[in-house]
């Protein structure tokens, strides 16, 4: 088991950091209108373990007794859809957004389903089974109303709580209608005591320097910090204090790219470039994460008049990319105007050498 999953914790007591913000959820727990919720935050924060304690609080240790499941929805048209769930006896966790456009007919089943089936013992437990949807921000507009709507008509029997990593993308109906708690990243101080708390755990010498450089090296990313320290494990049985850290292999085939991009603009380059796009698509890599890091690769290598053009573009392409439902055609629409502003840039600085 990774370490990541390994030492998660389970109860608000086992949380390393945001103690304060751990005791405000664990006294709502204790009020007997416990609302809607809006856990929101960067990756790697700690949202979903936040909400898993939560739920324990709620229910106790029986909601750690965990099935997956697979649930067939027929849409309007007859489309027949398949979507994993993960539940219990209280809760049950799904990410709409699987079935991409056909997000509503799951939103609306789900919940119906759920709002349906009682408690088999309400005075023991709550009244209320709790309903859990991650990724809410790449829910379609017309989920998000049926969402709104259903929220209002069965919330006598069940609750939502809805995990994203931004709340600019949920419609405000949504929002007005949540308790919204922000998960903020934690400090690379916070990162690496809880890097040297898991080694020793494991029986292992994290060497401060390293872990440091592994706090850095991770973006504020605690699951992704816990990864790169694994990895750094299996590279090397005793750490070392100036030992390499590893970089995700998408994020160097990210920084290829952007190589790419700089040394040569042509048709066939920019046709590579889409190629090795299509590949981290493929691999599960967000389309948010692959702009955002292409953009803050390209930025190293421009200055400041050709960085504020280059941030303009990717303003307008990313937001085209959150409308629409191809990411690769805004990914390459970027690419191809990036390519396009180096290469005016270029020919300006020799015009002005000749």
């Amino acid at each position: 088991m990774l370490w990541a999953d390994k030492y998660r914790p389970k109860d608000f007591a086992s949380l390393d950091y945001h103690k304060q913000q751990a005791l405000d959820l664990k006294n709502l727990t204790k009020d007997g209108d416990f609302p809607h919720l809006l856990v929101y935050g960067p990756l790697g924060a700690g949202k979903k373990t936040r909400i898993m304690c939560l739920l324990r609080e709620l229910y106790g240790p029986g909601v750690e007794r965990l099935k997956v499941e697979t649930m067939n929805f027929t849409t309007p048209s007859n489309k027949k859809l398949e979507i994993s769930t993960v539940s219990s006896n209280y809760h049950i966790e799904v990410n709409p957004s699987d079935v991409g456009i056909n997000d509503r007919v799951v939103i609306m089943d789900v919940i119906k389903n759920v709002a349906q089936t009682q408690q088999l013992n309400a005075n023991s437990q709550r009244e209320f089974k709790v309903i859990l949807l991650t990724d809410v921000d790449n829910l379609t507009k017309d989920a998000q109303h049926a969402l709104r709507r259903t929220m209002e008509k069965y919330i006598a029997n069940c609750r939502i709580i809805l995990c994203t990593t931004s709340i600019s993308r949920v419609i405000p109906a949504i929002r007005s209608r949540c308790l919204c708690i922000r998960v903020p990243a934690p400090t690379q101080d916070e990162i690496a005591a809880i890097l040297t708390n898991v080694c020793s755990k494991e029986a292992l010498c994290l060497p401060p320097e390293l872990a440091t450089k592994i706090a850095e090296k991770s973006n504020r990313n605690l699951r992704r910090a816990l990864l790169m320290c694994e990895a750094c494990k299996v590279e090397k049985q005793n750490f070392a204090a100036n030992q390499n850290v590893t970089e995700p292999d998408w994020q160097v085939f990210i920084r290829n790219i952007a190589t790419k991009i700089v040394k040569e603009q042509s048709v066939a380059t920019l046709a590579k470039v889409r190629e090795n796009l299509y590949e981290l698509i493929i691999f599960g890599i967000p389309s948010e994460i692959i702009f955002s890091t292409l953009l803050e690769e390209l930025l190293k290598n421009c200055d400041m008049e050709l960085a504020m053009q280059i941030v303009q573009q990717a303003a307008l392409y990313e937001h085209r990319m959150v409308q629409g439902n191809k990411e690769i055609f805004h990914l390459e629409a970027f690419v191809a105007k990036c390519m396009c502003l180096y290469q005016n840039m270029m020919q300006e600085l020799m015009a002005c050498d000749f």
